[in-house]
């Protein structure tokens, strides 16, 4: 038996998507006409309906480019209402909305000088109801109001997607951890038994040397098996997508984690060299947990990631301009699996408050694979 999904959420999913397209400018800038129409018959009744249809749809017509030209857009849609000199006309609405649009897609001070000006142009032409005190400081409220609440919702959603970049991100990283975690169990385990067969077989051959045919074949084969299983199994660990990345990902999860105010850079510094896979795949998890921490536990504004080809080593730094209070110091999971990783391929982790302001992370990788 099958069962329909509720269609609320598709129908909220579609309209959603049609609202980043031009069909969707279409049917807002459409609505936004109706929507000045219906008011002005309301109010003045349809004695002059063909000049309010038109005077609605000039209005409600550079919505269109609210996206691409917001500024331009509304500050088209406030010439309209300038033009028309209708007291109380409510094609006001329209240029307000389109104002708020224009703080939501580019946040920056013309917007809201535009928004509070035009009112003032308005008010000074003498476009204003019958009989209204309404004085300079009630403008600037009514020009400043569409423009916050259009910053106010750009921030909801780039906090939004910041923590959503976040998550994925942290679901990347306990997945890899598990995925290296099971590896390096079966590396430790298998691998040891193997190696042990191995060398207990070839030990035999080589001490008793009055061995039957059979036998020494045997132990031959044995010793062969026990080889090829053990780079198998090795072989198999590579594959795992925790041992996927590397440091030659950097760049795309630099690119994630920049936004929501936050400004982040990489940085590579001597000639490239070739990186053992251990070491290639542990320098990313490392600037991957150092990235993370000082994006989710600091106020900064910008993260530096380094990464240094040095003689004999890899240095991975990262560096912030966040507050560097005392209780920032205090080390959880994260950072002591970071020393734990460091350590288990014979590296060094250090973690300093930065200067003048935030804190500094810097790991130091040999370029040896280790056991």
């Amino acid at each position: 038996m099958t069962t329909d999904h509720p269609p609320g959420p598709d129908r909220w999913r579609v309209l959603t998507r049609l609202g980043g397209t031009v069909a969707g400018d279409a049917l807002v800038a459409g609505a936004a006409a109706l929507l000045v129409l219906g008011l002005g018959l309301a109010e003045r009744g349809a004695d002059d309906l063909p000049a309010m249809a038109a005077a609605a749809v000039a209005v409600a017509a550079p919505l269109l480019l609210r996206r691409r030209f917001p500024l331009a857009a509304a500050a088209a849609c406030a010439a309209v209402v300038i033009t028309a000199g209708a007291p109380n006309w409510p094609g006001r609405l329209v240029a307000m909305a389109a104002f708020g649009s224009a703080a939501y897609h580019r946040p920056r001070p013309i917007v809201l000088a535009c928004s509070v000006g035009w009112l003032l142009v308005l008010t000074v032409a003498g476009v204003r109801p019958a009989g209204a005190a309404a004085g300079y400081t009630d403008l600037v409220l009514l020009g400043v109001a569409p423009v916050a609440a259009g910053y106010a919702l750009r921030l909801h959603r780039d906090r939004a997607d910041h923590a959503a970049r976040l998550y994925r991100e942290e679901t990347r990283r306990v997945v890899a951890e598990e995925h290296a975690r099971v590896a390096r169990e079966v590396h430790d385990a298998v691998g040891h038994h193997l190696t042990l067969i191995r060398l207990q077989a070839g030990a035999v051959r080589h001490v008793i040397h009055s061995l039957p045919p059979v036998a020494d074949r045997a132990l031959a084969t044995i010793s062969a098996a026990s080889a090829t299983a053990l780079a198998e199994v090795r072989a198999v660990l590579t594959t795992l997508p925790g041992h996927g990345t590397a440091l030659s990902d950097l760049d795309d999860l630099v690119a994630r984690a920049t936004g929501g105010g936050r400004t982040v850079t990489l940085t590579r510094c001597g000639p490239a060299r070739s990186v053992p896979p251990l070491v290639d795949h542990a320098g990313y998890r490392l600037a991957q947990e150092a990235l993370t921490n000082s994006l989710r536990h600091s106020d900064a504004t910008r993260v530096d990631l380094r990464l240094d080809h040095r003689p004999g080593a890899v240095v991975i730094s990262v560096a912030d301009n966040g507050s560097t209070g005392p209780g920032d110091a205090a080390e959880g999971a994260g950072l002591r699996g970071m020393r734990e990783r460091a350590r288990l391929l014979g590296g060094t982790l250090r973690i300093e408050p930065n200067h003048p302001t935030g804190w500094r992370v810097e790991a130091r990788l040999p370029l040896w694979e280790g056991p």
